[in-house]
């Protein structure tokens, strides 16, 4: 069983709402109080309230904020993440979080990510709800995180750049390829764009079908409407890990005829350094019959739109296809086994109905061959010695 997070958006998400969830769900009161001072944020203020939401108790979550500058740029934002204290982990997904916002809002705004200034996710409620999120979910042991249908709102909302229709232009963006309803009718803002970057960057897909439910919590918002509760709901369960294995991803694909296979190669490797999960050349044939390469890049949701940038940068190519994919992929986990004296990184993972297959990283066997002086079969014998396949006829 896998312990995962399952946000239940049915009044919309933002980021304070998440918060109080996770308050409800068991996190820590004192390590939620302490957040803005490990983030180097003085002068905050944080209050906990239990309220009522459409009869159901909830936490609210509030940040006391002296006067700040109204938004930061990207690399400010960074640099807060960057020197926090939390995990690896945490700061990547952050990162993540500031930076598709980010370039979002430049796409819309007719600018580039180093120079937007963010104005919602880039004050200092809005740095401490994705940082806190984050962090958050891992203090509390989710592996994986899974959303439900979104609830938008509707009307108006005024924003920095004037009176905007709900979605906003960047919540609609960062939502691409989820799940979302518009309503209920006079809500008003639902889902910030603070909530949909939360969802873009730690959601890899819809509720599980089935789930054996731990414990659930809820966080919330601002307005107490009459006949409707307006919270967050997260839920802590536990999944079998037959039914968590195909996860929505993003292939990106582009076709191209005017560039040399070295500088291909180059721009596949850049790409694969940037983070994506896979990166394919395919032979094609284009328009009057000339051989070209077909270049693509499977990656996360959070990570595709950088990566869609990275791609134009690097290749010669003036456009990019973008299509929603699903993948099943099979549960995995890497150990280091002893081969002749040294480390052998090895990759195993788990088949459906419950046999196993290893295989050890080809880096390792090459430089195990090339220190002991062993042929590669014997490294592999020796390796297979300690990996016996279970349940499968491959090793």
């Amino acid at each position: 069983m896998t312990k995962v997070a399952i946000l239940d958006p049915f009044s919309g998400i933002s980021g304070d709402m998440t918060l109080g969830a996770l308050l409800d769900l068991g996190l820590d009161a004192e390590w939620l109080r302490a957040l803005p001072e490990m983030l180097g944020l003085e002068g905050i203020g944080v209050r906990l309230n239990r309220v009522l939401r459409g009869g159901i108790a909830s936490w609210k979550v509030d940040f006391d904020i002296p006067p700040q500058p109204h938004g930061r740029h990207l690399k400010h934002l960074v640099a807060i993440v960057n020197a926090s204290p939390a995990p690896d982990v945490v700061k990547s997904r952050a990162r993540a979080a500031f930076e598709a916002i980010a370039e979002i809002e430049a796409e819309i705004h007719g600018s580039s990510a180093d120079k937007v200034h963010l104005h919602e996710v880039g004050a200092v409620d809005g740095i401490l709800d994705v940082l806190g999120s984050i962090w958050g979910l891992e203090l509390l042991g989710a592996e994986r995180v899974y959303c439900g249908v979104i609830a938008l709102g509707d009307g108006f909302v005024d924003a920095a750049h004037g009176r905007l229709a709900v979605p906003v232009p960047a919540t609609l963006r960062l939502l691409e390829v989820f799940e979302v309803r518009a309503g209920p009718e006079d809500s008003g803002e639902l889902t910030t764009p603070t909530g949909a970057a939360l969802v873009r960057v730690l959601s890899v897909g819809p509720t599980p079908v089935t789930y054996r439910p731990l414990r659930s919590g809820y966080g919330a918002g601002a307005r107490d409407p009459a006949g409707r509760a307006n919270a967050l709901r997260i839920i802590l369960a536990e999944v079998e890990i037959d039914s968590i294995e195909v996860e929505t991803l993003v292939l990106l694909a582009a076709d191209i005829d005017d560039m040399p296979g070295e500088f291909l190669a180059a721009a596949a490797e850049s790409l694969r350094d940037g983070g994506a999960l896979d990166v394919t050349l395919l032979q094609t044939v284009m328009k009057k019959g000339r051989p070209g390469v077909r270049i693509e890049v499977l990656c996360r949701v959070s990570d595709a739109g950088r990566l869609e940038d990275l791609l134009l940068r690097e290749s010669s190519t003036i456009g990019v296809r973008r299509t929603t994919v699903s993948r099943r992929a099979l549960p995995r986990e890497n150990r280091t086994i002893e081969v002749f004296g040294h480390p052998v990184s090895l990759k195993t993972v788990t088949l459906p109905g419950g046999g196993e297959r290893s295989k050890a990283e080809y880096e390792d066997i090459r430089r195990l061959v090339t220190t002991t002086g062993r042929t590669t079969a014997e490294v592999m014998e020796a390796i297979a010695k300690q990996t016996p396949a279970r349940g499968s006829p491959f090793h």
